[in-house]
């Protein structure tokens, strides 16, 4: 069956870019410059996935997402040119399951989207919300295996973002060198030294200060634990 995607951007050609690419990787797309036109055309159809802009006239994006969750369960994937990280935070908050910034590639939004169909068809809508975990600026898919910060992907190899979605499960818990070899390793025996170095490789990546870590943090005698808070303090 053909996925049906509304798309909400008050800027004409961006819309109509948008529209073409999707429909090109055969999707039908239906455009709607305002949030409250989008909301009464939701109202009358149903629809697979809503890409939005934030910045609309009239009801900005935002408060049109929270509106739309009120009927609609479907994907949400903001475009905007607003990069800040509250935006970030308070789109996934109402319910937002992918977040990019102008300006991008039409290729890369469009695998995006197939990526957010694929999930919302295999999954309960709690199930993508559970593969999602937000922090500071980033959100770490696991059902993608991808890192963004403010909606961009971080480069990682798979021992990295393993190692980082290993620690982001348990967070606030420390784990012990071994617990975390034997869950990302997946070897009874080896060189657990290979953590300490993947960990200073992960900081360099997320953390502001990696000699003063945030969000990975060593707790002495016990290991490392992730703390989504991204409170200071924890020691180098």
């Amino acid at each position: 069956m053909q996925a049906r995607v509304l798309v909400v951007e008050d800027v004409k050609e961006m819309a109509d870019l948008i529209a073409l690419f999707l429909e090109k990787d055969g999707m039908s797309a239906s455009s709607r410059d305002t949030a409250e036109s989008a909301l009464a055309l939701l109202k009358e159809s149903a629809f697979d996935l809503i890409v939005l802009d934030i910045n609309l006239p009239g009801m900005d994006g935002l408060e049109f997402l929270a509106e739309a969750r009120k009927g609609t369960d479907c994907p949400v994937l903001i475009v905007s040119a607003r990069g800040a990280d509250e935006d970030l935070v308070a789109g996934l908050g109402l319910g937002a399951d992918e977040y990019m910034t102008k300006p991008f590639s039409p290729k890369v939004l469009v695998a995006r989207a197939r990526a957010l169909l694929r999930r919302a068809r295999g999954s309960a809508p709690a199930d993508r919300s559970a593969d999602l975990v937000a922090f500071g600026p980033f959100v770490l898919d696991r059902s993608s295996f991808e890192l963004r910060k403010s909606g961009q992907a971080v480069p990682m190899s798979v021992k990295e973002f393993n190692l980082l979605a290993f620690l982001a499960t348990h967070a606030d818990s420390p784990q012990t060198p071994q617990a975390i070899y034997d869950a990302v390793w997946k070897r009874e025996y080896g060189d657990l030294t290979a953590v300490a170095v993947y960990v200073q490789r992960l900081r360099r990546k997320i953390e502001e200060d990696p000699a003063d870590p945030a969000y990975i943090e060593t707790v002495h005698g016990r290991g490392y634990r992730f703390n989504s808070s991204g409170r200071a303090g924890g020691d180098a």
